[in-house]
């Protein structure tokens, strides 16, 4: 698929410079580390044990400063505990995670998943969008409404119409930076990234182009959060016009629920 020369910077070449400076940014996290386990008295509580999560993902799971380590805080108990054992797994790669991860039982995931999605904190407010304004009102059209005439579904049956997620297992969309909702569906497309069958974000993003991916995440990254930012309890009954595709799923650990 040829690139559109208007774009400020290519998907592929966004998820390329991405995966590059993940690699760069492991030794820093670690490094950022030390300094604060050194100056906390030892409480033995989940918010120190977490510490080795906020390190990288900002304090209190905040998001990180660099635009690719995404915020924990708030979003839904499932899909956290989904994407650590993702990466324990291995149907998501990147070392430093799946080093952190891999000795950990499932319960003591799902304890930090937990422990994260009750954390309600305010986001900051979007950056200025780049691109164009009939790039932004196609990506706008394409989350809200997805494209029927190719079978693509809009992002909001999926992920509310709020776009802040839907319990238990599905994320919200805002207050995430540009880069890393291109390094994720890049993840995605490459295989990089993947999920439990059926995998319908794999499905989904298989039928994107670049320019389709340029457009939807260029308008997710410029929109602000809704007065309430917590995840949507249900999803609305769709339109006949719009297909919710089946999505995989980890089932939660034996006497525990997301």
């Amino acid at each position: 698929m040829a690139h559109d020369a208007a774009m400020p910077m290519t998907f592929s070449v966004t998820f390329s410079w991405a995966r590059q400076l993940a690699a760069v940014t492991v030794a820093w996290c670690a490094l950022a580390l030390l300094p604060a386990l050194a100056a906390a008295p030892f409480e033995n509580t989940i918010a120190q044990r977490t510490m080795a999560c906020t390190a990288c993902h900002g304090a209190q799971g905040r998001a990180g400063p660099d635009g690719y380590y995404p915020r924990l805080a708030g979003k839904p108990a499932g899909y956290l505990y989904n994407q650590l054992l993702n990466f324990r797994d291995g149907r998501r790669h990147y070392a430093l995670m799946t080093q952190l991860v891999d000795p950990l039982s499932d319960d003591y995931l799902m304890e930090i998943a937990r422990y994260f999605s009750a954390l309600d904190l305010p986001y900051p407010p979007p950056a200025a969008p780049a691109a164009a304004p009939d790039v932004l009102q196609r990506g706008k059209a394409l989350v809200l409404q997805g494209d029927p005439g190719r079978r693509l579904p809009a992002c909001v049956s999926c992920h509310g119409q709020a776009m802040t997620g839907v319990t238990p297992h599905v994320p919200g969309l805002l207050g995430l930076p540009r880069d890393y909702l291109n390094a994720q569906l890049g993840a995605w497309r490459t295989g990089q990234r993947r999920a439990h069958a059926p995998d319908c974000m794999a499905n989904i993003v298989g039928q994107m182009n670049d320019a389709d991916i340029h457009a939807a995440t260029s308008w997710l990254a410029a929109q602000p959060l809704p007065a309430s930012s917590k995840p949507a309890t249900a999803l609305p009954a769709a339109p006949a016009s719009q297909a919710v595709p089946a999505c995989g799923s980890a089932t939660a650990p034996r006497g525990t629920r997301p």
